[in-house]
């Protein structure tokens, strides 16, 4: 049976695995769903129709399901999904979908996410992210998988970034950040292509090569976006063990209505 403190207060129609420990004072609402081996701590708000996976950390004054900061927002019952592993620190604020867009907002598995972190309405974060303290996402952010954000930063609507990405301190991105680039600023401009990540897990000298060159077709070049992608699929078959990262650029390149940070 979940271990709940005397004084939190959680709805009988909640679902909490047998293991799942809640701090003093916290409230669950009668939607949540809560996976084995999860912490949530004490003063923290789950409510809406939030699902969380297992073995996550959730800790004091967390407020996870709110309605989405959205006035066309009407009472629909829109998700927040969080899956397995993620540190979620003090203060953060998880908001559930909106019916305008996907009706859900998604956090992947693996994250490790710092304290007055907002994460708003519609947003997909993928798995292995770091994100410092007081970063902020606006509604229909799309973020993959691990990349750095550094703090204070802030996201504008519907901007994707990128698998590997780094975002520096203080930074305001309104437009999409490819993967493997690292940029800062404000507004966020290309700095260079982001290796230390990649290095950390065992990409090889010449894989890394591929990033630093497919950054020097994006913004060393002088070419146009569409150009810049063209030469990037042509890296193909030239260091096999590096065609997903080309792909994956090229698929991103492909999306970037916004079009890309410079």
């Amino acid at each position: 049976m979940a271990k709940i403190h005397p004084t939190a207060i959680v709805d009988p129609q909640a679902q909490l695995a047998d293991d799942v420990i809640v701090g003093a004072y916290t409230l669950i609402g009668p939607n949540v769903r809560v996976g084995a081996g999860t912490e949530i701590g004490p003063h923290c708000v789950i409510e809406g129709h939030t699902t969380i996976g297992v073995d996550n950390r959730i800790f004091q004054f967390a407020s996870l399901g709110a309605d989405p900061q959205d006035k066309k927002y009407k009472g629909e019952p829109t998700q927040l999904i969080i899956g397995d592993r993620n540190t979620i620190r003090e203060f953060t604020t998880f908001n559930t979908g909106t019916v305008q867009d996907k009706g859900y907002t998604r956090i992947g598995n693996d994250n490790w996410i710092m304290a007055y972190v907002h994460v708003a309405h519609d947003c997909v974060i993928g798995d292995h992210n770091t994100i410092a303290n007081s970063v902020q996402f606006a509604g229909h952010v799309e973020v993959g998988n691990r990349t750095l954000i550094g703090g204070i930063s802030g996201i504008h609507q519907f901007v994707r970034i990128g698998d590997y990405a780094m975002l520096g301190f203080q930074t305001r991105l309104s437009q999409d950040l490819p993967p493997f680039v690292m940029a800062a600023g404000n507004p966020a401009e290309a700095q260079s292509a982001h290796q230390e990540g990649p290095r950390r897990q065992g990409y090889s000298n010449e894989r890394l090569a591929t990033l630093k060159q497919m950054y020097r077709l994006l913004y060393r070049k002088g070419l146009t976006l569409d150009a810049a992608r063209a030469e990037i699929e042509a890296l193909r078959g030239q260091l096999p063990e590096a065609d997903p990262d080309i792909d994956n650029m090229v698929t991103f390149l492909s999306k970037a209505a916004r079009g890309i940070v410079r």
